[in-house]
């Protein structure tokens, strides 16, 4: 994703459109593009992906299937239209609020503890997952393109940057391939195991398997 500063809720960057989409312009288009995003994400809690069409996209809408066409070739730039403003969403609720809480503790070195980054982050996800069901859907059936994973989850433009800024500005760890390697892993670990934990017959299984992946990953981003 982008990547410096907040985003406005609900626009999606030109940088993060897919190419063989036409990035809306005018204001109206813009308003035409969330619509049409919203109807997908409306039809996406409470059906299979498999039967949410791009015509049934349209009659949500309110719009002509020739309208739809007029921004997206298809339905998989709209999962991905989808997939970016979420987590563009995401991106800007931690922004606002749990690293300005982690910016405050970490004003005591004596008592801060570097897992809590992490911790607070993946505690923000859950929320952040739970309330968004059609964001569920696309993310843990790996519906999004490998294109827009790749720029979504990089160190370097995605939602890790985040973290990896943090670790760089208030930790003093060194930036280095290694230090993306890890955040790679810790990203592709942290998004299969949360999958997992959600595929769980109750909440108290999935908090058990989210809170052993904390315990692992915070031991194998933070042990040196």
């Amino acid at each position: 994703m982008r990547r410096s500063g907040p985003h406005q809720s609900g626009s999606i960057t030109i940088a993060a459109i897919s190419p063989a989409r036409r990035a809306p312009v005018q204001t109206r288009s813009q308003m035409t593009v969330q619509r049409l995003l919203d109807a997908a994400s409306s039809l996406l809690q409470h059906m299979p992906l498999e039967e949410v069409t791009t015509t049934l996209i349209a009659a949500e809408a309110g719009l002509s299937i020739g309208g739809l066409y007029r921004f997206f070739p298809d339905k998989q730039t709209i999962i991905d239209a989808i997939a970016v403003r979420h987590v563009e969403q995401f991106r800007a609720s931690l922004e606002d609020s749990v690293m300005k809480v982690l910016e405050r503790e970490f004003a005591d070195l004596e008592t801060f503890d570097p897992a809590n980054i992490l911790d607070s982050v993946v505690d923000a996800y859950i929320v952040y997952l739970d309330a968004h069901p059609d964001f569920r859907t696309i993310s843990f059936g790996r519906h999004i393109s490998a294109a827009t994973k790749e720029r979504e989850a990089s160190p370097n433009v995605g939602l890790p940057a985040l973290l990896k800024n943090f670790m760089l500005e208030r930790l003093g760890i060194s930036n280095t391939p290694e230090l993306d390697l890890m955040l790679r892993i810790v990203s592709e670990t942290g998004e299969r195991l949360i999958a997992y934990a959600y595929e769980q017959p109750s909440r108290k299984k999935r908090t058990r398997i989210i809170a052993e992946m904390k315990k692992m990953l915070a031991g194998y981003l933070f042990s040196g």
